[in-house]
């Protein structure tokens, strides 16, 4: 005969360590990835080529970091429902999850493809003397768009519609 209370505080115990690391990777890696994003257009109105240089290399390293929440929110889905009801936390064909991964997708790819890359220029060129104007709206909107798109990711998975 097992005890369904040691039972169900075990599965809690799992589900709140993966909540935990889920959430504290989102706020110390998510949370500079917009940061970085949405201000980095700030070097170049200033033609700073450390700052842009700076906010390339962070956004990169935090790009590459937003892995780490997407690990521990799978991890977290596939946990045991800590109510004891035998199901899973969720399932991937749940709205809000497979649409949040797709968000973080098209989120990544704009950091990759569009913000670095258009901040590296910048660096080349403010450091050359060159001027920057061309390229000051791609990386306000590019961080922008990364900063809803993260900021939507956070209502689907409070929110949850469609589950």
């Amino acid at each position: 005969m097992t005890d369904l209370s040691a039972s169900g505080r075990s599965l809690q115990g799992v589900y709140n360590i993966f909540l935990a690391l889920h959430l504290l990777a989102a706020i110390f890696a998510v949370g500079p990835l917009v940061h970085a994003s949405t201000t980095a257009a700030r070097g170049l109105r200033t033609a700073d080529a450390a700052a842009t240089a700076s906010a390339a290399r962070t956004v990169k390293i935090y790009t590459a970091a937003s892995a780490v929440v997407v690990f521990f929110g799978m991890g977290l889905m596939s946990a045991d429902d800590p109510d004891g009801s035998g199901k899973k936390v969720a399932q991937f064909s749940d709205p809000y999850i497979w649409s949040s991964v797709l968000l973080w997708i098209v989120a990544i790819g704009l950091s990759v493809l569009v913000l670095v890359p258009a901040l590296k220029q910048a660096t080349t060129r403010i450091s050359a003397g060159e001027a920057v104007d061309n390229l000051t709206a791609r990386v306000a909107a590019s961080g922008g768009v990364i900063g809803l798109i993260f900021a939507t990711i956070v209502f689907l998975m409070v929110y949850k519609p469609g589950s």
